[in-house]
């Protein structure tokens, strides 16, 4: 049965995936109409940065290839090859010979430069080109860090080429957080790992002492609530992400706590709890320790999740026989139910935009990770596998990422990711097995 509480007794997993097309705006100002198919990806020249000192060409080399990656990796762009460049950008400062990047058909062209200052800080600057209007796009940006940050600086460099071309927020500049799977599927050590969101960058927040589920980030990124099975029950805990002090959420004598998940405003915590054989959705003030009943039925309610504003929560449950999503207000009461296709519905989460709920869905022996509008209506789904499960959204609430099961004894679970419209499915590198990932929002 589909379901966050089975997915806690069974301690079990899930995960897939399956593209479609997209279409690519041509005419007018340099953009990219992601809300249409993308046909053909957008060509972008990207010269290697300038290294201004002797000290940053490696950084600018790698800080170039960062930037390359990020766009590519969205399936909305398509690297010209250096080898085809005609111009060689030597000087940042230098005149662009728009020229020269129109005969190779680029239609957009980033250049940028890194340098180190006296004090051995990273220094990156870089200007966007809309190579057939022969005109820079916006102002030239420079950032500036420690040579150890080089990899936040690309992102930051990506995600102002993206916004400015395709209108939509940024969101490379972000982390995620998961479990860390190893071993094999009868024994597979479990911990909470933590990675830039490309899989760069991955270290661990805990050991594989006991089995670890469903991290989920606080709305600034600096904590994560997760599920731990060491004290041999499911218990709640939150974890500051900087020193990777932790503490439970709070202890309950004879009861169950899992699927956990913060409120915009941080201050509280929703979460289900199982007493009595029950299993219903509370919340908790951090501040004063003040829990709230939420739902109170013979159901099994859990996998709550906050609309943006904080003012609702969508949530799972079989109340009407079979799994199936709801949304209440904050404070409980009497919910509505906003799922009515074939098969079972499970892991909803909000969409940071507010406009959309991201779902598992199972259906005829397979699984598929969908999205609805908030009412249930215009249902879609992106994915279809053996297995698919859990998803969760991007900053910008246009990429999710989930996980993905494969069949057999053998099997594993990995990390994907999926564009809303069902396009650019793709596995995301991790050391070894993942599941459960969470995205942070962008950092700051």
């Amino acid at each position: 049965m589909l379901n966050t509480f089975a997915k806690i007794a069974a301690v079990t997993a899930f995960a897939l995936a399956a593209p479609v097309t997209s279409a690519l705006a041509q005419g007018g100002p340099l953009r990219i109409d992601i809300t249409q198919g993308v046909i053909e990806p957008m060509p972008v020249a990207i010269p290697q940065f300038v290294a201004e000192t002797a000290s940053a060409a490696e950084l600018a080399a790698q800080l170039t290839q960062v930037v390359a990656d990020d766009l590519v990796g969205t399936g909305l762009f398509r690297e010209i090859p250096r080898e085809a460049h005609i111009s060689r950008v030597s000087n940042f400062g230098a005149p662009v010979q728009y020229a020269d990047w129109k005969a190779i058909n680029a239609q957009a062209l980033i250049t940028g430069a890194v340098s180190t200052d006296a004090s051995g800080r990273l220094i990156v600057k870089f200007r966007l080109h809309d190579v057939f209007a022969s005109t820079e796009m916006g102002d030239g940006l420079q950032f500036a860090g420690t040579t150890d940050g080089w990899r936040r600086m690309a992102h930051k460099v990506s995600d102002q080429v993206y916004s400015r071309i395709t209108g939509e927020g940024p969101y490379f500049d972000s982390r995620v957080v998961y479990v860390a799977e190893q071993g094999p599927k009868d024994n597979r050590q479990k911990r909470l790992a933590i990675m830039d969101y490309d899989g760069a960058n991955t270290s661990y927040l805990t050991g594989g002492n006991s089995i670890v589920l469903a991290p989920r980030f606080s709305p600034t990124g600096d904590r994560v609530l997760y599920t731990s099975y060491e004290t041999g029950f499911p218990r709640i805990y939150v974890m500051d992400v900087g020193s990777a002090t932790r503490r439970a959420l709070e202890e309950q004598p004879g009861t169950m706590s899992f699927a956990p998940r913060f409120a915009p405003d941080g201050n509280t915590v929703i979460f289900s709890l199982t007493e009595g054989g029950n299993t219903d959705i509370y919340s908790l003030n951090l501040a004063t320790g003040q829990r709230a009943r939420l739902t109170s039925a013979p159901s099994i309610e859990t996998a709550p999740s906050f609309s943006p504003d904080g003012s609702r929560i969508v949530f799972e449950s079989d109340r009407s026989g079979s799994q199936q999503l709801y949304i209440m207000s904050a404070g409980g009461g009497e919910p509505t139910r906003i799922s009515f296709g074939a098969g079972r519905y499970g892991t909803p989460v909000w969409s940071p935009r507010g406009d959309l709920v991201a779902f598992t869905k199972q259906n005829k022996g397979r699984f598929h990770i969908g999205v609805m509008r908030t009412d249930g209506s215009e249902e879609r789904l992106l994915t279809a596998s053996f297995l698919d499960e859990g998803p969760t959204w991007s900053p910008n609430g246009r990429v999710i990422m989930f996980t993905r099961e494969t069949q057999g004894a053998g099997g594993s679970s990995s990390l994907y990711s999926v564009d809303i419209s069902g396009r650019n499915l793709k596995r995301v590198t991790t050391p070894g097995g993942g599941s459960d990932p969470a995205w942070s929002p962008l950092q700051r």
